[in-house]
Order: C-alpha cells, then sequence, then structure tokens
C-alpha cells in the first residue's frame, strides 16, 4: 500500500477540519494494564474507530466578525494613521489589556514583529541572536533581515524548547540577544533563560507566535521579557489571516518599536530611523476585535480536552505527549504535540503508524520535517557580501562547523501532532476517539507490520 506524507503547508489546510494530535504531560507515562478487546485494525478490513465525524473547523467564524469586517469596509477607515480611534489602536488597548501589559504595538505578521524588536534593540551587522532550530522561518527571517547572525541552540528532546544549557554554550562576544520560541504554545523554561540573558547582560524577545494567554509561574508568555511577540496568522488561536503583535511595559522601548513599524517615524510625525512599514489594517484589526470576547473561553476548553487526551494516552508507552516545565500553568493547544517511539510498536516506522491511524479516521502529521540548522540559508547568506562584510571568515566558518543539533534532528523524526485550534475545541468524545485509535494500534501492534 502507497504510503503518503503531507507537507507541513499541505496539513496546515487541512488539518483544522480533519485531524488532531497529541497532548502534554509533565511526567514519563507508564504502561497500565489494558483489557478492552482492541477490534480488528481498519487497515487490515476492521471497523474504523471514527467514521464520518467532521471536526471545528478553523478559522473561528461567526456573524460578529463578518459585521465588524463590514463596519470597518463602510466606515472608510481602513488604514491605522486615519483615525487614533480606529480598529488598530482600540485592538492594540484591548490586547494589552487581555494579556496584562501596558501596551502594545499591532504589526502585519508575527514575523513582522519580532524583525520589529531586533531593529528597536539596535541589533544588527555584525552581532548574534541566540535562538531555536525548531521554529517558523519567521524567527530566523527576523533576525536576517537585520543582517544579524542567527545563532540556533539545540533542543530538550522531551519538551521541543530550547535548552537553556545548550544558549549559555553559543553565547559569544557578539552575542546581544536570545528569542527563545514557546513552541506549540508551550512555555520555554523562561527562568533558566532569563537568568542566562542577566547574567551575560543579554536582551530577550519571546517569540510567543502560538502562546497568546498561555501563563508560565503565574506571568503570562510574552510578558515575561521586556518584549513579547505573536502571530495572528490564519491556523494560530486567535487568527486574522495575517498579523502580529508586540506586548511591553518599558515605554520608551515600546516606542522604539512604533518608529521602527511605521517607517522609522515618531508617532509626534518625525522621521527619526530606519524602518519598514509593517503597520497592521484596520481590517485584521477588525477581526481580531470581534473575536477577542470569546478567546479565553476557546483557550479554556483547548486545555480541558488537551488534559483529557493526555490522561487517556498514559496508557499507551510509544506515543509520550510533550512534556511541559514545572510552573506550566496553562498552555494555548495551537499544536497537540508527540514524540512517536516505533520500538513500542514493533519498529513499524512514523510513516506506516500515520496510515494506520488514518484508517481509523483520525489522521495525524509530522510538523516540521527538518530544523532549521539543515535548510539552505546556511550556506546562502555565508556567500553574501553583508555577510562577509560584517563577520571574519573565521567566525562564519566556525559557525557552519557548530551547526549541529541532534536533538531537534530526533524531534523532527518522532514528532505527531494535531494542528488544534479548531480540533481541540471539540467534545471530550471527540478526544476519546484519538485515545482510541492510538490504543487500539498499540493492542495491535503486533499486526500493523502487516500491511
Amino acid at each position: 500500500m502507497k504510503k503518503q506524507e503531507l507537507t507541513r503547508r499541505q496539513f496546515i489546510a487541512a488539518a483544522s477540519a480533519s485531524s488532531l494530535a497529541a497532548v502534554a504531560s509533565t511526567t514519563l507515562p507508564a504502561y497500565a494494564d489494558i483489557t478492552r478487546k482492541a477490534g480488528k485494525l481498519a487497515i487490515l478490513g476492521g471497523e474504523p474507530v471514527r467514521k464520518d465525524k467532521a471536526w471545528p473547523k478553523w478559522p473561528y467564524v461567526d456573524n460578529n466578525i463578518v459585521d465588524a469586517v463590514v463596519k470597518t469596509t463602510r466606515s472608510g477607515i481602513w488604514c491605522r494613521i486615519q483615525s487614533s480611534h480606529g480598529t488598530v489602536p482600540t485592538f492594540e488597548k484591548e490586547y494589552a489589556k487581555l494579556m496584562g501589559t501596558k501596551l502594545c504595538v499591532a504589526t502585519g505578521s508575527g514575523t513582522q514583529a519580532l524583525h520589529t524588536c531586533v531593529e528597536a534593540l539596535g541589533i544588527g551587522a555584525g552581532d548574534e541572536v541566540i535562538t531555536s532550530p525548531y521554529t517558523d522561518p519567521g524567527t530566523i527571517a527576523s533576525i536576517l533581515s537585520a543582517r544579524a547572525l542567527p545563532i540556533l541552540a539545540d533542543l530538550d528532546p522531551a519538551t521541543y524548547q530550547l535548552d537553556p544549557g545548550e544558549v549559555e554554550k553559543r553565547i559569544t562576544e557578539s552575542t546581544r540577544a536570545i528569542m527563545p520560541v514557546h513552541m506549540m504554545g508551550q512555555p520555554c523554561q523562561m527562568e533558566a533563560i532569563m537568568a542566562i540573558a542577566r547574567k551575560h547582560r543579554l536582551a530577550v524577545i519571546e517569540d510567543a507566535a502560538q502562546a497568546p494567554l498561555s501563563e508560565y509561574q503565574g506571568k503570562k508568555l510574552g510578558t515575561i521579557a521586556p518584549l513579547g511577540c505573536f502571530s495572528f496568522q490564519a491556523s494560530k488561536t486567535i487568527a486574522c489571516g495575517e498579523g502580529g503583535a508586540i506586548i511591553g511595559d518599558d515605554e520608551e522601548l515600546m516606542d522604539k518599536c512604533y518608529t521602527v513599524h511605521n517607517h522609522g517615524t515618531t508617532r509626534q510625525g518625525r522621521t527619526e530611523r530606519i524602518g519598514p512599514k509593517y503597520r497592521m489594517n484596520e481590517f485584521q484589526a477588525a477581526v481580531l476585535l470581534a473575536q477577542l470576547a470569546g478567546a479565553q473561553e476557546r483557550f479554556k476548553r483547548r486545555n480541558e480536552n488537551a488534559a483529557h487526551l493526555t490522561s487517556r494516552l498514559k496508557e499507551c508507552p510509544g506515543v509520550l505527549p510533550q512534556k511541559l516545565y514545572e510552573g506550566t500553568a496553562s498552555g494555548a493547544f495551537y499544536i497537540y504535540a508527540m514524540s512517536y517511539r516505533k520500538e513500542h510498536f514493533n519498529d513499524v516506522d512514523r510513516a506506516s503508524f500515520i496510515e494506520a491511524l488514518a484508517a481509523e479516521g483520525i489522521a495525524l502529521s509530522p510538523y516540521i520535517e527538518h530544523g532549521l540548522h539543515q535548510e539552505p540559508w546556511l550556506d546562502n547568506i555565508l556567500k553574501t557580501k553583508a555577510y562577509q562584510t560584517a563577520f571574519s571568515p573565521r567566525r562564519l566558518q566556525q559557525f557552519r562547523e557548530e551547526m549541529s543539533c541532534p536533538n531537534c534532528d530526533q524531534v523532527c523524526r518522532e514528532m505527531l501532532m494535531i494542528w488544534a485550534s479548531g480540533p481541540l475545541l471539540a467534545s471530550k468524545a471527540d478526544m476519546d476517539d484519538i485515545a482510541d485509535a492510538i490504543l487500539k494500534l498499540y493492542e495491535n501492534r503486533d499486526k500493523l507490520s502487516a500491511f
């Protein structure tokens, strides 16, 4: 039987309506005796666990959102500079309030938000920023756009997050900042990262693109460092197609962010510095404003369903939900992520496991196929005049030679996930379908190699 692998972009379009993935756990699940009768695998002709059932669609749409867009269209106020009371400045006030910060600057994307922060901190050619190899390319694009050097540190393979110990190993005299990425909407080990930053006098920019409303040790993600960035791309748990935001309490620093994102022009209308035009438009903000009222309820439901799914998956030693650091109170569950350990499934490879699970009516997928340390940008930038001018040949050679992240490679090989923005809004019975299908495969693991 032909095995099919979905690309990440193909999956982002389909997963919201047709798939689900695994949850987060702080401990390694212990195997429990399973006495239920599994039944014949669907891929071998048996009845599927789930049949003809749809998942909640994403992005979220209701009449309030439609009405907000129509109202904005009719107003003729389509750009933030047309009115200080338009949807963008109103969204900035409401999002800052929701996140518990003084200020917010809205941008056209999460990548734009990150790049704005890099520029506002004065980071540029000759500087280095340490970040994760396991993230969307937008993370490093924000650093490359400033002609700084993205230094990739390896992961904690159980949490899929940047390993603070690996971060400290990568610090050089040119390091200016750390950009931790809260992968899957769950927290990095921020107390350790902030301690390293204080020790070495480095800036920290939180890439919380996937993590609105998530809480860690009493603080929302994006508020632990002086600057936090978010994405509102169509798949995110708060979405408007494309969009982003920067939050913070430091008025001087946030004013710099505003100036950078406004093509270098201050709130007072003085053009003072280099800056792109990264302003959010009024239509994006209208869509966002109209869904903020229900965002917390949806966030709560995802956490409840994720907890239920995680509790069920403790019965299966071969599928390990993402481990959460102590102090994680809640997560955005943009993705429900798991590690697949084939040794518990008679060494059946991940692709075959995914195919057999799809036959049961549950579509899981890999996430990032290769870490960013495996992508061609590394060699391409070494050929550019900008990097050859800003960095010595010896530093560039060392940079290339040290680009090894074996834990990230392991995570990429083992990852199973559900794009959870929509599916985790389903019922507990739907979560049971996911767990039942996975456990059915585990109970029939001796037969998995038969197809």
